[in-house]
């Protein structure tokens, strides 16, 4: 474990551009190779290690994505990446496909299955590949909430600092998304064992041509079906998870095939943590059920992110998730709100390599 590095000097941190470079490293740089790892339940992993034009010279940093998406979140084809940004900082990249990774088979996960088997088993293989005594993180949504629980638990003592993207341990929705998710999603699931937004092209049922259907029929706002559905299956909007003006063509082009199904177990699991206002591991775990509610069993400083306009979890997730760390680990801990940007933009957007990229690098750097 590293030495604790200096506290900030408040608490929340004002969002604005910080130590721009002008791009250097593009996609067609990188060498990408696969490595098959096991969660201690026995479920296929794979870790994505990452290499640019020159040897790295900073310690590893995992990026660990979302529910329903998959490692290559991080790689949209704009033309400077939040990857591109690490490799060109010295950063030694690796991407992992925890269980709700769309490249991995279909399987009821739940966050605390995640928290307990996959994200432990990763780190620890990333240092024994790299002999590094520590590493940092770049987390985002679900994939952020698991390891958020897994280190509030103590399961990941080798991880200093944490940067956490739209959601951590406290979730707080818009009303029409509580209404979906507390009071449609139990009746959904007695018709189908998961939500897809890939039911847009390819129908799995009557049940999901009704509700693409529906979702063509409420969700104008533009003509890509998958961004619809994205809009439909995780948030309030018209779009929920990014704003239009930061997408390229070709980025909402390329979300057609990046969206896939995610397990009715996901959303009960998540309607209790949304009554409960904090993460509940799923009863019966040997998680601490007081892991989001008591002191952190970690010492990783948490750099927590969040869209001004994020209509999937609301800006207040993070504030909240600030407030309780801070009342264990005073002055530790930071806050960014990022003006003008939702959820998944903060990743996808032509201009987030200006305006989000360069804090997330100074928060792994401090």
């Amino acid at each position: 474990m590293s030495t604790p590095l200096a506290p900030p000097t408040a608490p929340e941190v004002p969002a604005a551009p910080a130590d721009i470079r002008p791009p250097s490293i593009t996609r067609g740089d990188h060498r990408t190779e696969t490595h098959s790892i096991v969660a201690t339940d026995g479920t296929l992993l794979t870790l994505l290690h990452v290499r640019g034009p020159r040897e790295p010279d900073r310690g590893p940093v995992l990026l660990v994505h979302g529910a329903g998406v998959r490692a290559e979140l991080f790689r949209p084809p704009i033309p400077y990446t939040i990857v591109d940004s690490l490799l060109d900082r010295g950063w030694d990249v690796w991407l992992l496909n925890w269980r709700a990774s769309i490249d991995l088979p279909l399987n009821p996960w739940t966050l605390t299955a995640a928290a307990l088997h996959d994200h432990p088993v990763a780190v620890r293989a990333i240092r024994e590949a790299t002999g590094a005594a520590s590493l940092s993180a770049i987390v985002h949504c679900q994939g952020s909430t698991s390891f958020a629980l897994a280190a509030a638990a103590g399961l990941l003592p080798d991880v200093d600092t944490i940067v956490s993207n739209a959601v951590a341990l406290h979730p707080v929705i818009p009303a029409f998304a509580r209404f979906k998710l507390l009071t449609m999603a139990p009746w959904i699931s007695r018709m189908t064992g998961y939500l897809s937004p890939a039911w847009a092209y390819r129908s799995d049922g009557v049940f999901s041509r009704i509700t693409r259907r529906a979702v063509a029929l409420t969700h104008p706002e533009c003509d890509n079906l998958v961004c619809r559905m994205v809009s439909f299956t995780y948030g309030s909007g018209r779009p929920a998870l990014w704003s239009h003006r930061h997408l390229d063509e070709r980025t909402h082009d390329w979300i057609t095939g990046e969206f896939a199904a995610v397990p009715m177990s996901f959303f009960a699991e998540m309607g209790s943590s949304v009554r409960a206002g904090h993460l509940v591991p799923s009863a019966g775990s040997a998680l601490p059920a007081d892991a989001a509610t008591t002191a952190p069993r970690s010492a990783a400083r948490f750099a927590l992110f969040a869209g001004e306009d994020n209509r999937c979890f609301l800006p207040e997730s993070q504030r909240r998730t600030l407030a309780h760390l801070e009342r264990y680990q005073p002055g530790r801990h930071s806050l960014h709100i990022i003006k003008g940007y939702g959820h998944l933009d903060v990743f996808l957007g032509r201009d987030a390599w200006r305006d989000v990229h360069p804090l997330m690098l100074k928060e792994l750097e401090r």
